[in-house]
């Protein structure tokens, strides 16, 4: 097998691996490209292609990351992980974790991880490598390596909610979400929201977004309530979708770009936390990007038709 096909083999693993550890598709993908240069160059082929190349995106991602920490510290706004809407590695033996590790409540768990913690914790618990790789990988002893995933576990556990949902109850659930939501039923949506639930906007301080999350169940049912009838007069329509393993979906203009999107964390019959990405640097991964600008000045000018 030639090199290029040796890395192709690889590439959603590697990818899967960059993102969990960077939370960004862009970065990710630019952490693998880079792997496979420096696999290109190489002058020696490894014992183990797949430790290599797995060791190799792992300490370009720790050495992103703690670059784009500062970055995230001056991120206008909340900050979210760019949307996903399908994992490109796929192990059914591993399906679980690997759904789970993808979600944004699981990155924003990991968010709260020094690198070295995150890495080894996503290479141990989400893809199973052993410790003498996960050593390699990040360039600590066993020892270190093992006393990094029990601190990183603790964190982990400590924000993981008590109940899982099932897929078919979430689906369900986000299906009577966005029924409500397309007849502006503030009802219906209250009805399916925690009592704490919490609403948060992405817009890195270049699109209109939310100030600050959105908290309880009364406020966060009327503000969507009365936005979403609004914004399908100006042909706002949207598509449900799964965004990062999780129920969502992905909003377009009357053109057909994307404005943004929507994703739910369901848990215990409730949805949770509704988080809406509308960056439009976290959206061009997934086609042509909407003026978000232009679609809340339609939005403001058809509210006042309505008065």
């Amino acid at each position: 097998m030639s090199k290029v096909e040796e890395f192709e083999e690889l590439r959603p693993l590697l990818f899967s691996i960059a993102y969990r550890i960077l939370g960004s598709v862009g970065e990710a993908e630019d952490a693998v490209q880079e792997t496979w240069l420096r696999f290109d160059n190489s002058t020696t082929r490894p014992t183990s292609t797949k430790a290599f190349l797995s060791a190799t995106v792992t300490r370009i991602s720790i050495d992103v990351l703690r670059s784009a920490r500062v970055r995230r510290e001056e991120y206008v706004g909340p900050w979210l992980p760019e949307p996903l809407l399908s994992d490109p590695y796929q192990d059914p033996e591993r399906a679980a974790d690997l759904a789970d590790s993808v979600s944004m409540a699981a990155l924003l768990l990991l968010e709260r991880l020094s690198p070295l913690e995150r890495s080894v914790f996503v290479l141990r618990e989400v893809f199973a490598f052993g410790f003498d790789e996960i050593a390699t990988a990040v360039g600590r002893s066993e020892a270190a390596c093992r006393q990094l995933l029990v601190r990183a576990r603790r964190h982990m556990r400590a924000g993981r909610p008590r109940f899982e949902a099932d897929r078919q109850e979430r689906q369900e659930l986000a299906a009577r979400f966005f029924d409500a939501l397309k007849n502006g039923d503030m009802g219906g949506l209250q009805n399916l929201l925690a009592a704490d639930v919490q609403l948060v906007g992405d817009g890195g301080g270049k699109t209109p977004q939310l100030a600050r999350a959105v908290a309880g169940a009364q406020n966060v049912a009327r503000l969507l309530a009365s936005v979403y009838p609004v914004m399908a007069r100006i042909d706002v329509t949207f598509e449900q979708h799964e965004i990062n393993g999780e129920p969502g979906a992905v909003f377009r203009d009357r053109d057909g770009k994307v404005l943004h999107i929507l994703a739910l964390e369901v848990l215990d019959g409730q949805i949770q936390a509704i988080r809406s990405v509308i960056n439009p640097d976290k959206l061009s991964h997934l086609g042509p990007v909407a003026d978000a600008w232009a679609v809340d000045h339609e939005v403001k000018q058809a509210r006042r038709q309505l008065r």
